[in-house]
């Protein structure tokens, strides 16, 4: 069995048993420790996972060069409460390039970014926040979606960013743990992610089919295609 596969059916045991508990794992206080261990194994998951995936030391290099490009990006703009443009990039990526590559430009961008902008326990969250957006967009790909698809794409994965790091804000520094303080956590944050949501449709109106077209011309370069040539007959003398 491949150690992905391995990673994932035990972020699936835990996941049931973190729902299955029959303790308040919010009074215990470790539900924020949990969820962060969830999100590391299906990190780890998706690691081996392009690493049994990828043909070529090009394939490398372009997901380090886009990944470096992304996290470049992001850091003009944290001045700027909400935008970052490198999720713009990080869809095309994955909208291009698939879903193992998308999802790891996404997680490339917060861990070179955070040298500069700080690290922390809400790195693995935006890691995984990153990663899952490239790898939606290629999922949907295959729906031959467009450019007005992309940007409603970009501005929907404003909230979602959102709602996962509130997720981490909320386990980890909220009590009581319910509904209730849930949506207060996401009302604290509905400007930011505001910004962020339109930020993304601006950058993908602006720049994404551009950059898209850029990427398909990229990608056409990593494609192999075996030519079979009909065998002649030899003649001998």
């Amino acid at each position: 069995m491949k150690r992905s596969r391995i990673f994932l059916l035990i972020v699936l045991v835990a996941s049931i048993a973190l729902l299955a508990a029959p303790f308040d794992l919010g009074k215990t206080g470790i539900l924020g420790l949990t969820v962060t261990l969830i999100i590391i194994l299906t990190l780890t998951a998706l690691l081996f996972e392009f690493e049994s995936s990828i043909s070529s030391s090009k394939e490398i290099a372009l997901v380090a060069m886009l990944g470096t490009v992304s996290g470049v990006l992001r850091i003009p703009f944290a001045a700027i409460p909400g935008v970052q443009p490198c999720t713009y990039l990080i869809i095309c990526a994955g909208y291009v390039f698939g879903p193992v590559t998308g999802f790891m430009v996404g997680a490339l961008t917060p861990l070179i970014s955070n040298f500069f902008l700080g690290h922390g326990p809400w790195t693995p969250y935006q890691m995984f926040a990153w990663g899952a957006a490239g790898l939606s967009a290629a999922l949907i790909r295959r729906l031959n979606l467009k450019r007005k698809e992309l940007i409603v794409l970009g501005f929907c994965w404003g909230y979602i960013y959102g709602i996962i790091m509130n997720l981490w804000f909320w386990a980890s520094f909220i009590y009581p743990l319910t509904f209730t303080t849930f949506i207060a956590t996401l009302g604290r944050s509905i400007w930011f992610d505001t910004f962020h949501a339109v930020g993304n449709a601006v950058f993908m109106e602006i720049l994404g089919m551009k950059t898209v077209r850029i990427f398909e011309r990229f990608e056409k370069r990593f494609r192999v295609k075996i030519i079979k040539m009909p065998l002649k007959p030899q003649r001998y003398s």
